[in-house]
Parts: structure tokens; C-alpha cells; sequence
């Protein structure tokens, strides 16, 4: 068994390093989801591999520990809002990379507006500025169930915490200039004409 204090791998690596695809692939979750390293990746992979190994065995489930741990397994990924309650097994094969990705701590702080890019909401978890209730998690790469969602936050000793914090001030400014752009954007379209009729109507009326 070996020493039982040693650390070990909790990921597979890819079976070939270079292969164009999937490291293009990798590179545009890295800048999206803003890991620290492709082990990030790869560790939520491998995590994906073991649902899709579980729900294999749900389908072929038998014996009694089997159907218990098909139970186990998909009442945790509902739990983390990858398939819904009405869903079986086979809905856990049709998941993606990027479903897990989402539900990691440090996307879910970015979409709560909590900062400003990937990066720093990055920094604020691990520089433990973050809260799940009254718990301090550290790992960017959490999987936050639907029931924590809600309970993200600053900790209360944070400077974060205060909404003037000038970084919290940067990020509420962004998102208002996000919001006129879309809003720009929607009347652009709407005093657009759709269609050629509607362009020739005021020419013939002249």
C-alpha cells in the first residue's frame, strides 16, 4: 500500500502531450475560467471520468451497494446542479468539461460579482477573504453545491466587505458600463429596419 502520509496524485494526466486539440482547448478554459495551471483541468477531468465511471455502474446496478451508491453519486450532482432532480444516470454522460468548471468556487465568485476578473477572484479566496456561510474556504477549485450558493460572501474582518472598497467600486462601475452597452446595442437593433419592404416604404412615400 505504501506509506499512507505520502501524497498522491488525485488527476490523470492526458495519454498523449501533444495533441493540437485538446491543448487549444485547455488554453481557452485557462483564460476563460483563469486556472493557475492545466493541473486545475486536469484535476476537474478526472473528476468528470469518475461521475461517468459511477453512472456507468448505476446503469448495470444489481446489488443492493450498487443501487446505493448510483443513489449516493446522483444525489451529489444534483446537489451541485449539473442534472436536474427528474434526471437518471444517463444524464450525468452527456456532461462536459466546462459544466464542472462552472461550479467551482472561483467562477461562482466572479458571477456574484464579487471581483472584477477570474484572477482576482482567484486571489481573494486563497488570500482567505471568502466565506461559504461561516466557513472559510481556500480552494479555488471548490465545488459549490446549489444550497451554498447563496451563502458566498465576504468575511466579516475583509476589507473587501465594505461595498466602498475602491476594487468593489471598479468592478459596480464595469458592470453599469456593461449594461448601457447592451442597452446601446438593443435600441441600435430596434431602430434598424428588418427587412428590404420596410427600407423601400419611406422611398416610395417620397
Amino acid at each position: 500500500m505504501g506509506d499512507p502520509r505520502k501524497q498522491r496524485k488525485k488527476y490523470n494526466t492526458p495519454m498523449h502531450p501533444w495533441q493540437k486539440e485538446r491543448l487549444d482547448e485547455e488554453r481557452e478554459i485557462r483564460k476563460k475560467y483563469g486556472t493557475r495551471n492545466k493541473k486545475e483541468i486536469w484535476r476537474m477531468d478526472s473528476k468528470l471520468k469518475s461521475f461517468f465511471v459511477g453512472a456507468k455502474k448505476a446503469n448495470g446496478a444489481k446489488t443492493e451497494q450498487d443501487k446505493l451508491e448510483a443513489e449516493q453519486l446522483l444525489t451529489r450532482i444534483r446537489r451541485l446542479g449539473l442534472i436536474k432532480e427528474t434526471d437518471g444516470p444517463d444524464a450525468i454522460l452527456d456532461l462536459k468539461l466546462p459544466n464542472l468548471m462552472e461550479r467551482r468556487l472561483q467562477t461562482i465568485v466572479l458571477k456574484k460579482g464579487l471581483a472584477r476578473t477570474a484572477k482576482q477572484a482567484r486571489q481573494f479566496i486563497t488570500h482567505e477573504h471568502v466565506l461559504i456561510g461561516d466557513k472559510k474556504i481556500t480552494s479555488p477549485s471548490y465545488l459549490v453545491t446549489l444550497e451554498e450558493e447563496g451563502l458566498i460572501s465576504f468575511d466579516s474582518k475583509s476589507a473587501f466587505n465594505d461595498p466602498m472598497h475602491p476594487e468593489r467600486a471598479k468592478a459596480e462601475d464595469e458592470d453599469a458600463k456593461k449594461l448601457k452597452e447592451i442597452k446601446k446595442e438593443e435600441k441600435v437593433e430596434e431602430k434598424q429596419p428588418d427587412t428590404k419592404e420596410e427600407k423601400a416604404a419611406p422611398e416610395a412615400a417620397a
